[in-house]
């Protein structure tokens, strides 16, 4: 298992949690906008680090990205398996290519 399937695991299980003792508990318990919104906040934060040029700042934030984007796509019952099978079903396709057949 890798640290993002155990994490994803994790958020999973703390789905039906008691959000006063669980921050992820906590998150889910507000909904799938404010899951997304959450997302959005750490992703500018990655941004603003990787603009920088800090090192160890952006590997912080990108790790707080990768959790806040699994905590909003269980908010919405898409598991880390089915983006892995998407990338999966993606692996050999041009990205143009890809993204072209997306129309």
């Amino acid at each position: 298992m890798t640290t993002l399937s155990t994490l994803a695991a994790t958020i999973a299980a703390r789905k039906g949690a008691d959000p006063d003792s669980s921050w992820t508990a906590k998150l889910l318990a507000k909904g799938p906008e404010k899951c997304a919104e959450k997302f959005g906040e750490e992703a500018v934060e990655a941004i603003i680090e990787a603009v920088k040029g800090d090192r160890a700042r952006l590997t912080s934030e990108a790790a707080d990205v990768l959790y806040h984007l699994l905590v909003m796509l269980a908010a919405r019952d898409v598991t880390l398996a089915e983006v892995e099978a998407e990338l999966a079903r993606r692996e050999g396709i041009s990205g143009i290519a890809e993204k072209a057949a997306r129309g």
